[in-house]
This record gives structure tokens, C-alpha cells and sequence, in this order.
């Protein structure tokens, strides 16, 4: 069943980008998927030691 262009169920990746790491930007991750869940929308981080660096992926679910 299709729903909003994907199917339910199914998580699409919509963008992802890179950035020097921060150390309280779980914080805002976790404000923004509070915030949006009803619009099916979420954020997830990882964090890349070597580099320094967090990715935050934005998906639709």
C-alpha cells in the first residue's frame, strides 16, 4: 500500500549531510524527531571519531 510516495512500512532516506562534530547535537536530533514524528519524518546521527565528525540522515518513514 502506498502512502505519501513510499510504502508503508518502509523507511526512505531523503538527505544526509555531514558536519564538524559538536558535542550536544544528539540534543537536537532527538528535538527535531520529537517534534516531527507526526509528519513521518526522522533524524539519525553517527559519529566518525577518526574525523571528527557527525552525519545526520533525514528519512521518511
Amino acid at each position: 500500500m502506498e502512502h505519501g510516495g513510499t510504502e508503508r512500512g518502509k523507511i526512505e532516506l531523503i538527505a544526509i549531510k555531514s558536519f564538524t562534530s559538536h558535542e550536544e547535537m544528539y540534543k537536537v536530533v532527538d528535538f527535531l524527531n520529537k517534534s516531527l514524528k507526526h509528519k513521518n519524518i526522522m533524524f539519525g546521527m553517527t559519529r566518525n571519531s577518526d574525523e571528527k565528525t557527525i552525519t545526520i540522515s533525514i528519512y521518511e518513514t
